[in-house]
This record gives structure tokens, C-alpha cells and sequence, in this order.
């Protein structure tokens, strides 16, 4: 673990080419989860309010329902479809390396399991990673596959994604409206005034309220993960014609057409329409931003990086040890056993939620930029990629002669 704390940021030079537009998008994904996570973190009620939503009836909530709006579904999606890539990218080595697929890549699915459910109970009740690495076990033994049986596997599963997620709608429409919450903390004032315990001790008791997120957009990672491993092959990120066209192509229908209706949907059809909202429109519209960023990417690409970019491309470099501090550091703001600011601004909300925002966002891209100059991975990163490499370092075989003891 020592040593491998020690490396710079300066590694070897990697097989293949890195894809520098990678992360940017990666670190707009994780911040945008914060986009979303923060409006739990910040309401009284803490993560049992997830399913609420604010009204128009005030400028206050008209401002929180319109910034709500932006990130909702569409961060997640659009991380999902970065984790396909990621596997892909994976899939390229071994096979390069002429390394058994998936064979190791299990046990990398595995630690990100642990690393999801010590995240989820520990800190945040909404961890999106144990969802994605049960997917990933999934599309591991599909992206080899040819073309067209990944995409009869991707009209399939999200045929009946859609189905399911329409069903729940209609459900949601003609059921008659209820005031009881779908959860029940073990006290109401549990994230304002309650202690860190506590709080660990109802996400384990709550697990299968929290936890079902996680096992409903499996369906929908497993299209996502194959979509994004797809376009990476088809050279989406590819500055050519061909890159262009696919690019153009992925804005009109993620950004003029789905962004649109999502609009609609939210603003206009209300609240039976959240699952559609969440898990149909808003990956199409990850699409688009996955497009639009790579296309002002290339544009841009003869110009020096600027701080916006520069901070992004850190978080996206860290991204997993962002993702999990963020929300722990959201936690530590925000909940009674910290500094309690939820309770202390509470009327003040949307404004100071904005400003905490804006705080975390410019906090981590400054401290990712800063751990990048001395190391090549975060923190949490260099500690899974030692866990991950431990079992397969070699050992001398058995009956081998041991090489001999250094002299003194």
C-alpha cells in the first residue's frame, strides 16, 4: 500500500489513446449527482423527501423546481453510460493483453459492490454504485457478443423497461393522492437532530425501502452500460466525419426532442409522471449532453484548458473519491450530527442551497487539481486499484526454489 501511495502523476503511458473528453463528461456526472443529492441532503426530512417535489406556487420553489429539473436522471444516466464505456475500455485490454474475459473483471465488480454498500451504509441511503456493479457482472458476459445480439439485448430489456416504468405510471396516475410517507424514520427529526448512529442504524433497518432504486434501474444500466460500450466503438468520440454526424445526431434526439418532453412532463403533467421523467426521458437527454460536450470539446480542442474545464477533468480523474466525499461532506454540512445547516437555514432554502452547491463544486474541483500534481488516481482510487491488483500479484509456486536472502 506504500508504494503504491507513492506514485506520481506521471504514469506509464497507457496501451491506447486516453480519451480526454472522458473526463470532462465524467466530472460533469458526478457534480451533477451532487445536483441532485444536494436537495435531499438540504430538506429536514432528509432522504424520505427523494420522492417529493417542490410546487410553483412560490418563487423559492418555482427556482428549486426549475434547477431540480436540470440534474434529475439526467447525471445518472449520463454516469451509466461513462461506466459502459469504462467496461468496454476494460474489455479492449484483456483482449489485447490476450487475458481470460471476463476473469478478473469479476472481482473488480465485486470490490465496487463492497465499495457501494460501505458508501451506503455509512453515508448516503441513494449509492448508485452496487447497482452498477451488479450490472456491469451482467453486461460483462454480453459485450463481446456480436452487434446484433447486443442490440436484440438492448431492444428487449428496454422494451420492458419502458413497459414496467409505464405500468408504475398509470399506477401513480389513477391511484387517488396520499399524504402518508412511503418511509418512516425512527424519529422525525432524525437528519436535523439526530446522531450519526442512528442514522446508520435506519439505513441498515430501511434497506429495502432505499435500496429498491438500485435493483429498478438494473434494466435500464444494462442498456445504458451496452449503449455506451457501442458508441465508443462506433467512434462517438472520434474527431471525423463520421464522429460529427453521430454526435449531431445524438443532440437532435437527446436535446431537441427528449429535452423538450422532459420539460413537458415535469412541468406540465406533474408529479405522476416522476418515474418517466427519472428513467425514460432524462437518459435519451443524457445522449444529447454526451454529444454536445464532446462536440464544444474538439471545437475548443486548440485553445488552453481553461479553469472550468481544467477542474472538471480533475473530478472526472477522481471521480469515484468525489462522488463518495461530496455526499459525505454534503452529510457533515447539513445533518444534526454535523453542523446541523439544514435546521439553521431551513428558511432560507432554495438561496443557501445554491451557495452550498456552488461551494462543494468549486471545493473538489480545486482539491482534485491539487492531488492530481502528486498522484495519478484519487485517494480512494489508488486504495481499490492496490485491492484489486493484491490477489493476482504472484506468488512462487509451490515446490519452487525461493530466491536466495540478501547478504547481512
Amino acid at each position: 500500500m506504500t508504494e503504491l501511495l507513492r506514485r506520481r502523476a506521471h504514469p506509464k503511458a497507457p496501451t491506447y489513446p486516453r480519451i480526454l473528453a472522458l473526463d470532462v463528461l465524467r466530472g460533469l456526472a458526478i457534480l451533477g449527482t451532487l445536483g441532485t443529492n444536494v436537495w435531499i441532503f438540504t430538506n429536514p426530512e432528509g432522504p424520505p423527501s427523494a420522492l417529493e417535489a417542490p410546487t410553483m406556487d412560490t418563487l423559492a420553489g418555482a427556482v428549486e423546481m426549475v434547477l431540480r429539473f436540470f440534474a434529475n436522471g439526467k447525471a445518472l444516466a449520463l454516469l451509466t453510460l461513462l461506466f459502459g464505456i469504462g467496461l468496454e475500455l476494460q474489455y479492449r485490454s484483456a483482449r489485447k493483453r490476450g487475458r481470460r474475459w471476463p476473469g478478473w473483471y469479476l472481482w473488480r465488480a465485486g470490490l465496487l459492490f463492497v465499495e457501494g454498500l460501505l458508501h451506503y451504509v455509512l453515508v448516503f441511503e441513494f449509492d448508485v454504485l452496487m447497482a452498477y456493479a451488479l450490472t456491469s457482472v451482467v453486461v460483462a458476459f454480453l459485450v463481446g457478443r456480436s452487434d446484433r445480439a447486443v442490440r436484440w439485448w438492448m431492444v428487449v430489456v428496454a422494451t420492458l423497461h419502458v413497459l414496467f416504468v409505464g405500468l408504475l405510471t398509470l399506477g401513480m396516475s389513477l391511484a387517488s393522492a396520499s399524504n402518508q410517507p412511503l418511509v418512516v424514520p425512527s424519529r422525525p427529526d432524525l437528519f436535523t437532530h439526530g446522531g450519526y448512529l442512528e442514522q446508520v442504524s435506519d439505513r441498515l433497518a430501511l434497506a429495502p425501502f432505499y435500496r429498491l432504486e438500485a435493483i429498478f434501474i438494473l434494466p435500464l444500466g444494462i442498456v445504458l452500460f451496452l449503449a455506451g460500450s457501442r458508441l465508443l466503438r462506433a467512434g462517438v468520440f472520434d474527431d471525423t466525419v463520421k464522429g460529427a454526424r453521430m454526435r449531431a445526431w445524438l443532440m437532435v434526439v437527446g436535446l431537441g426532442v427528449a429535452f423538450p418532453l422532459n420539460a413537458v412532463t415535469m412541468f406540465v403533467l406533474g408529479p405522476s409522471w416522476a418515474l418517466v421523467d427519472r428513467y425514460v426521458l432524462a437518459p435519451v437527454v443524457a445522449f444529447g449532453l454526451l454529444g454536445l460536450v464532446t462536440t464544444l470539446l474538439h471545437r475548443m480542442r486548440a485553445g488552453r484548458p481553461g479553469i472550468l474545464r481544467r477542474g472538471l477533468t480533475a473530478v472526472g480523474r477522481t471521480a469515484l473519491s468525489c462522488y463518495v466525499f461530496q455526499n459525505l461532506l454534503a452529510a457533515v454540512l447539513c445533518y444534526g450530527w454535523g453542523l446541523g445547516l439544514t435546521a439553521r437555514f431551513e428558511s432560507v432554502r432554495p438561496w443557501w442551497v445554491i451557495g452550498a452547491y456552488l461551494g462543494i463544486v468549486a471545493l473538489f474541483m480545486s482539491l482534485s487539481s491539487l492531488w492530481l500534481r502528486r498522484f495519478d488516481r484519487g485517494p480512494l482510487e489508488l486504495m481499490w486499484q492496490w485491492a484489486y491488483q493484491a490477489p493476482q500479484r504472484r506468488r512462487p509456486a509451490a515446490g519452487s526454489t525461493p530466491p536466495p536472502a540478501a547478504a547481512g
